[in-house]
Parts: C-alpha cells; sequence; structure tokens
C-alpha cells in the first residue's frame, strides 16, 4: 500500500493498516506484498471497477460499497472454481469525502475479507476531482488443471443456474422508480431483500470446489442472464434454449412481475446479479444440484445447449422472447 507523503501514511495507518491481517501485506509498509500459492495450485487473476454513478449510487452506505467491490470479484473467482487468496485496493477518494465516510468504507471491508478469508494485501490511494472509483483485485488459487473457463460447453448439456435472478435489476428499478406498478404489492421485507441484493453481491463461494470435474464451463451473471449465457456459449462455439419460466425467482421477484410482466425483461437482462451459470453434462447434473443443496445454495436447470450457434429464450408455449441486447453493456 503506496503511503509516499505523510497525509498519505497517517490515512493509510488510520483506516487501511488494520486491515493487514496476511503476513505478506507486510503492514502496508512497502510497495508490494508477499504471496506464495498453495502447492499444486494455479493463481486465478480477475479485477473489476466501480464508479460512482455507474455502478453505485455516491450516496450508498460506504460499508456496502466496499462489500461490493469486493463482492464482484469473489464473483469471478467462484465462476472459475477458485477460493481467494487475498485482495489490491486501488481507492480514487474525491476532495469532498469525509473521514466518517471513510471509516465505514474500511469496516464494510474488512468484514467482508474476513468473511470471505480473502485478506487485503496492499494497493494504493489516491485523491481524484472526478467521482469516487474503487478498483479491487483479487487473486484465487485453484487446483492445477481446475479451472473451469466460460470455453468448454458442449451441445447436450444443462444450463444451471444458482441461486435467484433478477433481485439486483429489480431492486435498482425500485430505487429508481419506487411508484412503479409492479413494486406496489410488495411489504417490507420483500423490498429490504430487493434493496439489498442490489447493493450487496453474494459472491458463491461454495460452489467453486464443487465445479470441479462436473462443470464444463462457468461464468458469473454480472450483466444480465440471458446475455451473459449467450456470451459463455458463443465462447464455447455452441449454442443453447432457456425456459424463462425455469429461471428460479425470489418472492418478491415473483410478486413484481406477477403484477407487471414487463419486468420480467428486466428480471432476464439486468445486471448485478452475481450468481453462477454453467454448463453441465446432464449425467452429473443430480450430483452437482444435491451438493450445492448440502452446501445451502440452490441450483437450478434453466435450459440445455444446443449445437446451433445462439441462444433463445422461450417462454412457456415455447415461444421466443423478444430481449434485445440481453444485457448491459458499458460500450
Amino acid at each position: 500500500m503506496e503511503g509516499g507523503r505523510s497525509g498519505e501514511d497517517g490515512f493509510i495507518a488510520r483506516f487501511l493498516r488494520p486491515l493487514a491481517t496476511h503476513p505478506g501485506a507486510l503492514k502496508f509498509l512497502d510497495d508490494a506484498a508477499l504471496l506464495t500459492p498453495p502447492e499444486g495450485h494455479q493463481l486465478v487473476l480477475t479485477k473489476d471497477a466501480l464508479v460512482a454513478g455507474v455502478h453505485f449510487f455516491a450516496d450508498d452506505p460506504p460499508d456496502t460499497i466496499a462489500r461490493k467491490a469486493l463482492g464482484v470479484n469473489l464473483s469471478d473467482l467462484a465462476a472459475k472454481g477458485a477460493r481467494p487468496l487475498g485482495a489490491l485496493l486501488a481507492l480514487a477518494l474525491p476532495d469532498a469525502f469525509s473521514e466518517a465516510w471513510m471509516a465505514d468504507f474500511a469496516a464494510g471491508l474488512e468484514a467482508a475479507t474476513r468473511e470471505a478469508q480473502c485478506p487485503l494485501l496492499g494497493g494504493d490511494t489516491v485523491r481524484t476531482p472526478g467521482p469516487l472509483m474503487v478498483s479491487l483485485t483479487a487473486l484465487g488459487a485453484v487446483p492445477a488443471g481446475g479451472f473451469v473457463s466460460r470455453t468448454g460447453a458442449k451441445p447436450g448439456e444443462a444450463i444451471l443456474v444458482s441461486g435467484t435472478i433478477g433481485d439486483a435489476a429489480l431492486g435498482l428499478q425500485m430505487r429508481l422508480d419506487p411508484e412503479r406498478a409492479g413494486f406496489a404489492p410488495l411489504v417490507a421485507a420483500q423490498r429490504a431483500h430487493l434493496r439489498t441484493r442490489y447493493l450487496v453481491p453474494e459472491p458463491r463461494l461454495v460452489l467453486a470446489p464443487l465445479l470441479h470435474g462436473r462443470a464444463s464451463a462457468a461464468m458469473d451473471i454480472s450483466d444480465g442472464l440471458a446475455g451473459d449465457v449467450a456470451k459463455m456459449l458463443a465462447a464455447s462455439g455452441c449454442g443453447g434454449v432457456i425456459r424463462a419460466d425455469a429461471v428460479p425467482l425470489s418472492g418478491a421477484a415473483h410478486a413484481v412481475v406477477a403484477a407487471e410482466a414487463g419486468l420480467l425483461r428486466t428480471v432476464l437482462t439486468g445486471g448485478d446479479d452475481y450468481e453462477i451459470a454453467c454448463t453441465v453434462p446432464l449425467p452429473l447434473v443430480d450430483d452437482l444440484i444435491a451438493q450445492a443443496a448440502a452446501q445451502g445454495l440452490a441450483l437450478t436447470q434453466i435450459g440445455l445447449t444446443l449445437a446451433e450457434p445462439g441462444l433463445a429464450v422461450i417462454d412457456a408455449s415455447g415461444a421466443p422472447l423478444d430481449l434485445g441486447s440481453g444485457s448491459y453493456s458499458h460500450f
């Protein structure tokens, strides 16, 4: 954790050095960290940047911003079958930030790294005239040969997804338009569920080791179920079909779609789910679902891979749904 100026040194010492619990972090007194990969493992590296006004609201609670910044990276590791080893933080703070904000951010990051057993190893802090930016690089380990790519899907396999889909995207829509008709029937607990799913992703780390030897391809769903599954299948050189009525929804999402059918498109294409989609040979599906259930995580088969390129999303009658691009894109 770089600290070339006395003011920055004090800032790091006050807010971030308490997170330097791993010996390789060197108490953030050096310009680099030390990390020894476990024997017989390969390193998996991933990086995501979050910008205020793009990935979160500037007035979101600081602890949830920290949790989201780590969570989106851990989700990528989980989808590759990797367990976390540590993370590097880059934090660009606008001039208007307060020490109270930073204290809450650090507390959220400390809790998140401790819960995920992903220690903070170092990074950099800077000031910026622009919006707040938080970027994390997560490092993970996977048994040699156990990396689960997004390119291994084959025709005739099941398409599975973890958890429930669409909650975060609905949570964002509820934040933007709380009086929208689809949200009218929700009770307080359902509103809180959607809000929390948008603010704080739940990386499916328990699924990571279960993918080894079972999943042929996997990726996390960050930009929308339909679009991300389409990306995975295209990278694998095949296609597939998803049944919209098989996609698992929470009670809150069910209530929203029942009240406003048009929000089904948001469920299927909206971002920030951070669930895992994977393809699995049919003889292995029941075992993987059972193993995940034993860890408290639901896996649901939502479709099949096909030899023909392209992804079709169909309704209960078999008619194709028009979902546009199927996902969020920055460009």
